[in-house]
């Protein structure tokens, strides 16, 4: 069975294309160090190779997943942002990473984030996805604001997941 090409997404500055296996050493160092603290496979090499098999088996299976971002001319991944779905997820998720600390901050996971909540809306037709944060996660948290998320308490987490709070975003003109 052949599978559907994945849509390459572009913003202003960025093109958000489907993983590569090139682009694993670039997850594998992020999730190796101290800045995946709230990632729950952080440090473990065969958990981390595991997770990144997910995201590149998630678009084969799904049909959509997260995005490898990069810089428009660049084919670097700087990080993952986008749908993540797996059947253990009670909600659809609007997820990211950024891969390298001097990215954060530049605004590139935003302009990422609203373009996979945009093609989650308009062409998947989600009405509504969620972020897993953990509380302490103050960067993404952020994002989740800045992206006019709101923390829903009610909302069910993934197993094992009992130290995140859920971030609602709503897709535009639905009623919440």
């Amino acid at each position: 069975m052949k599978t559907p090409a994945a849509p390459t997404l572009q913003t202003g500055r960025l093109i958000l294309r489907r993983p590569a296996p090139g682009d694993w050493p670039a997850f594998r160092d992020f999730m190796m160090s101290d800045r995946a603290t709230f990632f729950h496979q952080q440090g473990n090499l065969g958990s981390i190779w595991r997770s990144f098999a997910a995201e590149l088996g998630h678009w084969d299976i799904f049909g959509c997943g997260m995005w490898a971002v990069t810089l428009r001319g660049d084919d670097t991944a700087l990080g993952l942002i986008g749908p993540w779905t797996p059947p253990d997820w009670p909600e659809t998720e609007i997820g990211w990473m950024i891969f390298d600390a001097a990215t954060e901050g530049t605004g590139i996971a935003s302009e990422a984030a609203r373009a996979s909540l945009t093609h989650a809306f308009n062409v998947l037709g989600w009405t509504t996805a969620v972020s897993y944060i953990h509380p302490d996660n103050t960067r993404s948290v952020a994002l989740a604001e800045k992206l006019g998320a709101v923390r829903d308490p009610k909302a069910p987490r993934p197993a094992n997941y009992d130290d995140s709070a859920v971030w609602r975003h709503h897709a535009p003109n639905t009623d919440h």
